[in-house]
């Protein structure tokens, strides 16, 4: 029982972190990219709604409850005897919290916010100006998310593949 609850949160905490980094990379890549290309008025306006939708049950419990499964691996690879392998999937809710959620609450999410509260301007210009402001420095410190993320997923894939020499 205890290796199949281990075997379990450690697969859903890879899970939950290649699709946060996929999600994270998609939008510094893609998403904002051509966001950038639209006019300023209607990149607003889509960010505001994309804002809007990704608040769901599936995106927030991934985005938040990903940290907790891989420290319940760590501790259950610890009470496997696998101290490496848990020491892995420490560091990386460690590398998620710091590189990830933190700059999230600290930049992404007021960033979202106060664009959530901005009237689309009817003029060009402002629209333009809202829209630089905020895209750049999102972007720049989602990509941060991006690369801490994926660090998270290699540092469970090495723990993975640790705990799998040593059973």
């Amino acid at each position: 029982m205890k290796f199949s609850l281990t075997a379990a949160s450690a697969a859903l905490s890879i899970l939950m972190a290649s699709g946060m980094a996929g999600a994270f990379f998609v939008f510094s890549c893609g998403v904002m990219p051509g966001l950038n290309a639209a006019k300023p008025s209607s990149a607003i306006n889509a960010m505001q709604t994309i804002n809007q939708k990704i608040q769901n049950p599936l995106f927030v419990g991934a985005f938040m409850l990903l940290p907790v499964l891989a420290v319940v691996a760590g501790v259950l690879l610890m009470s496997l005897g696998q101290k490496s392998a848990a020491i892995l999937f420490f560091a990386a809710a460690a590398v998620y919290v710091v590189g990830a959620l933190v700059p999230s609450f600290a930049v992404n999410i007021p960033m979202n916010n106060d664009l959530d509260a901005v009237k689309i301007p009817s003029g060009t210009h402002e629209a333009a100006k809202i829209w630089s402001d905020y895209s750049g420095r999102w972007t720049a410190w989602n990509t941060v998310r991006a690369v801490f993320s994926w660090a998270s997923v290699l540092l469970m894939g090495a723990g993975a593949y640790v705990w799998g020499k040593g059973a």
